[in-house]
């Protein structure tokens, strides 16, 4: 039988007119024996037109299939049921039918009719419900382009905004969520709204190969990494859909229409001031579309979902993906500091001259080498300042960082006053904390060297000729000038020791 139409056509001519059955074959191009056969057929059915014309097109199929003894006696299968059982994983016409026949022993359709008139019910619904779709499996998102807008009263301007859909194969529940952009900070908030908006999460995402999803289009594709770790965040897998693949996405297709229709243009007349109010406004809508009856199946989005994918969905996690950028490789200089934003942030110093990664959220600042995070930080916001780990610095520089004032005038004065006044001097010489702690570093470090016998009698003798800069201090200590004997030394301030630097009295003498 060629089409549906085709039949109809041939029992409306044997039952309305006189003509033959070679005839009505040449008109309807069937066989003279089929339309002798469905001659019988109607003849036995005891159907006039009005009957047959209220009967579905698999009604009729049964009253002319039918065999002898059997004429409608055979029970339809439900077939939403079954498209509806079909959405299961595992689940097979096969075992359908074997069920459908222990429910119906007397009264069956064979294996082959089950499954021919399965499929001619199936290619009577809409393209998007017409594919297999496994409930819970897949969610199909995308953008649906520029489509509202909302005027901006401190800028005093006009702002559009994208429109983010999703849509799951099995039920064909919606949701739709306004951003600013297509960008990437903007297809994540809106991947985290839809979550929360399902309670669940599916097994697949199938996006299209927009930037903020697919960095390189190919096989496989180069995922977003920000979009391929939030997928792992929520345990869930991206397949986007090939290039140039509509029927790949044709569930996110005709969501766009569908939306389009029900939402975007019962909103096209409305003024909107935010971006809130817009997906306020959305929502409230939304809801509307979900709960629309089908017209080809029973129910509508809503129920399926909570019938078919719902339950078959993975729970959330505990917490919400938190949106991270990642930064190009860095090379570690010999300060062991990176600067992110004009900030600078400490690594381990032993990574000195290696690439490292850095992942950015709102509040932590991250350092990744070969996939592993060697560093955290709590993101700072100052410009020029520095954040920096004590156990990333080597042991000289931690030595350093811990020099107080405090510490090194409890140092000097186990040496001795002079080496506590020395250290006083630095700091009182000086406004800054910084210069006056290398100051005191160097004189530490004139103690380790010379020992601090000699360094406390460098300090005396700096101290009574009243010059207690470190660059004195060095030049006595270099020149033993401390074990000279007593003798008038030229008072010299600010200037490092020296022999040949005479006194006032050297010229009183020569006078």
């Amino acid at each position: 039988m060629k089409n549906n139409q085709t039949f109809r056509e041939a029992i409306r001519l044997s039952k309305t007119t006189n003509l033959s059955n070679r005839k009505i074959g040449r008109i309807t191009g069937l066989s003279h024996n089929t339309i002798s056969r469905y001659r019988v057929k109607l003849e036995k059915s005891n159907l006039n037109m009005s009957d047959i014309n209220e009967m579905n097109d698999l009604e009729i199929m049964a009253v002319l299939k039918s065999t002898r003894g059997r004429i409608n006696s055979v029970q339809m299968p439900d077939w939403s049921f079954v498209r509806g059982e079909m959405q299961f994983r595992h689940v097979s016409l096969q075992l359908l039918w074997e069920e459908y026949r222990l429910a119906n022993p007397g009264n069956a359709y064979s294996y082959s009719q089950f499954t021919y008139y399965y499929r001619d019910y199936v290619r009577n619904l809409d393209l998007s419900m017409r594919q297999s779709h496994r409930a819970g499996e897949t969610l199909y998102v995308d953008y649906m382009g520029r489509t509202l807008s909302y005027t901006d009263l401190k800028k005093g301007e006009s702002r559009s905004v994208q429109l983010f859909l999703s849509a799951f194969g099995c039920s064909n529940y919606i949701f739709v969520y306004a951003t600013h952009s297509q960008s990437i900070p903007d297809w994540i908030e809106a991947h985290n709204r839809m979550f929360q908006f399902y309670g669940g999460v599916p097994k697949f995402i199938v996006p299209d190969n927009l930037k903020s999803a697919v960095i390189r289009a190919g096989n496989p594709p180069v995922i977003n990494r920000t979009y391929l770790e939030q997928s792992r965040h929520y345990g869930v897998f991206i397949h986007p859909a090939r290039v140039r693949k509509p029927k790949d996405k044709s569930v996110a297709e005709g969501g766009v229409l569908i939306a389009s229709r029900w939402i975007i243009a019962k909103l096209r007349h409305r003024r909107f001031f935010s971006l809130e109010e817009i997906n306020e406004a959305i929502s409230e809508l939304l809801k509307q579309l979900n709960e629309r009856p089908f017209k080809k199946l029973p129910g509508c989005r809503r129920s399926r979902f909570e019938e078919l994918d719902k339950p078959m969905l993975n729970p959330l996690p505990s917490s919400e993906f938190e949106y991270a950028e990642w930064l190009s490789e860095k090379k570690v200089g010999k300060d062991y500091h990176l600067s992110i934003e004009d900030h600078y942030y400490s690594v381990p110093h032993e990574l000195v001259g290696l690439k490292i990664e850095t992942r950015i959220t709102k509040n932590i600042v991250e350092f990744y080498l070969n996939g592993k995070r060697i560093a955290s930080h709590l993101r700072s916001y100052v410009e020029g300042g520095t954040s920096t780990i004590k156990t990333h610095q080597p042991k000289e520089h931690l030595a350093y960082a811990n020099l107080t004032p405090e510490i090194l005038l409890e140092w000097a004065k186990k040496i001795g006053p002079s080496s506590t006044a020395a250290i006083k001097y630095q700091f009182e010489s000086n406004e800054q904390l910084q210069p006056s702690k290398r100051s005191c570093a160097t004189l530490k470090r004139l103690a380790k060297d010379y020992g601090v016998e000699r360094f406390e009698a460098a300090c005396e003798r700096a101290q009574s000729i009243g010059s207690l800069s470190v660059k004195s201090i060095r030049s006595i200590l270099k020149r033993r000038i401390a074990e000279l004997p007593d003798i008038e030394m030229p008072i010299q301030i600010n200037l490092p020791f020296h022999n040949n630097v005479r006194g006032s009295s050297y010229y009183e003498k020569r006078s």
